[in-house]
């Protein structure tokens, strides 16, 4: 007789469905699918404490780990690595790739067999109304993994294919009752030199990373275009295909890659922009992450994050793991800067409370939200009002606020618990559609808006300002929560103006000081770089 086999469930693999979508059918039982394990460290690695104690140094008292000396210290470790190998082989899956640095083994298999391995039921979920249209293969409830994998496996993820992100990028529109007309438009050079950064340097020897969910495009005849009516060499740009994930030299429908590029590419010409295409699910976002962070060839010193939903979309084993690999880019040297968001202080999330977006909440990023910059420079939050968009930001339900946000004053939550938490953004620019940026998609001048523009403008700000120190920056936050706040003028106040898209006016409301609407506010460029010497 079988032996009997115990199972737990996975903490944090819980899983709901997609509000407005239900299931039709059982998933084919023969249709083979991918899931991605990832394991736990292995017992002489030091610790998440000791990770971020190295990365909490300011810049100058750093020692980074170069990619080779993190995959030495903090890779998988090899018994783990034979456990799930044999339990992969035991219900009949395949073990077709392991990135040990990453800590994640890819398995392969049918339906039948990842549900008996992971104690789920896979169905077809389909939409309703709208989005009758889409569907996704699903689960709910959580992963279950036998005694003997407990504590060694911390994720599962893939088995679940919903769309897990969105673009926050916006396109001037017609909101509001009446074509709006744009108050104001700006090239990325002229929001440069605006923001005063740093001159007579080009990004040179610097490689931006830009992760790059679909469904997007990238149109390499729009850059030249583009690059070549200001006159501007184009910079370098490879496209690095993820597992799973389809480049497209044609068509851009939503532009947020070209839109990244274009800005990034015009305030640091001399970088190297690097896209990591992957499927804009968990698995596609989690593999584009480690791809980035662990790429020793093209070995990005910045990433650049567009993409995000609501901490309520996602599970906590997601979450952890992705910001696992931020807190790892921190201590080599790496600056992740992510969007917050695009649609106020709800980040879409129908009823009356907060919620802040994800990866932008990871503590181990540079999260970047959203002002309106007027004709006469001054700056207020981005907020369209109803039918419009608004700049992200709040409290985080998941992640405590880190030692560094300690003297920023970062206010309880809006919602009635009053928790606290990790406040964003940290930081902001222009992202208003009305002031927004001039680029060209698909042949076409466009003026675009949204968090997603000031991500790469912040992450070319970053390269600068790598290329003036010959150092990465790397882990930006301790020096903006620290010496620059204290630093007349390196970081401009925004003071007017509310997120809120949902009726709460003033749940969030900027003020001196940081704010859960523009962080410590908009760059001077020349004086942070004054900061780094």
């Amino acid at each position: 007789m079988k032996a009997p086999v115990y199972r737990v469930p996975l903490a944090g693999s819980e899983r709901s469905p997609v509000p407005g979508f239900h299931a039709v059918r059982r998933a084919n039982p023969s249709a083979i699918v991918e899931a991605t394990v990832v394991l736990r460290s292995r017992p002489d690695d030091p610790g998440p404490a000791a990770l971020d104690e190295m990365a909490n140094q300011l810049p100058k008292d750093r020692h980074y780990l170069s990619r080779e000396q993190y995959a030495a210290a903090h890779s998988a470790d090899p018994a783990d690595i034979r456990k799930v190998t044999q339990f992969a082989s035991a219900h009949g899956l395949n073990v077709f790739g392991i990135d040990e640095p990453a800590r994640t083994l890819h398995l392969r298999g049918t339906v039948a067999g990842m549900q008996n391995a992971f104690g789920v039921a896979l169905r077809l979920y389909r939409g309703s109304g709208e989005a009758a249209s889409k569907t996704y293969r699903g689960r709910i409830g959580p992963v279950y993994l036998p005694i003997e994998l407990d504590g060694i496996v911390t994720a599962v993820i893939g088995l679940d294919n919903r769309q897990q992100a969105r673009a926050f990028l916006r396109r001037h529109r017609y909101f509001g009752g009446a074509w709006a007309c744009p108050l104001i438009s700006y090239t990325p050079e002229d929001l440069a030199r605006h923001y005063n950064f740093p001159a007579r340097v080009s990004g040179s020897g610097q490689c931006i990373a830009i992760i790059a969910l679909q469904p997007d495009g990238h149109s390499s005849e729009d850059l030249r275009i583009y690059f070549k009516r200001f006159g501007i060499t184009p910079p370098l740009v490879t496209l690095q295909q993820v597992r799973g994930g389809a480049i497209s030299a044609g068509r851009a429908p939503r532009g947020e890659l070209v839109a990244g590029i274009q800005v990034a590419g015009s305030v640091a010409p001399g970088v190297h922009i690097v896209v990591y295409v992957a499927p804009p699910t968990t698995a596609g976002f989690l593999h584009a992450v480690a791809r980035a962070v662990h790429d020793r060839v093209n070995r990005p010193s910045v990433i650049s994050i567009s993409w995000g939903a609501a901490e309520a979309a996602w599970t906590r084993q997601s979450m952890h793991t992705l910001d696992e690999l931020f807190r790892a880019a921190c201590v080599m040297g790496i600056t992740v800067c992510c969007a917050t968001g695009d649609r106020g202080s709800s980040d879409g999330i129908p009823g009356r409370m907060a919620h802040a977006s994800f990866p932008a909440s990871s503590p181990h990023v540079l999260a970047c939200g959203g002002t309106m910059l007027g004709p006469s420079g001054d700056e207020a939050v981005w907020n369209d009002g109803p039918g419009g968009g608004a700049g992200g930001g709040g409290i985080s339900d998941i992640f405590p606020q880190p030692d560094w946000q300690q003297s920023a004053h970062v206010p309880p939550s809006a919602n009635p618990r009053k928790h606290t938490g990790r406040g964003l953004p940290d930081v902001s620019a222009n992202a208003c559609p009305m002031t927004g940026y001039q680029v060209l998609i698909d042949r076409n001048d466009a003026v675009v808006g949204g968090t997603s523009v000031v991500s790469p403008l912040w992450a070319a700000l970053i390269a600068l300002l790598n290329q003036k120190q010959s150092v990465s920056t790397g882990f930006f936050n301790p020096l903006l929560y620290g010496h620059l706040t204290s630093m007349s003028g390196a970081l401009r106040d925004v003071t007017t103006g509310h997120n809120d898209l949902t009726g709460l006016v003033g749940a969030y409301q900027a003020g001196p000081g940081w704010d859960a609407c523009t962080g410590w506010g908009s760059p001077d460029g020349s004086r942070i770089m004054s900061a780094l010497d």
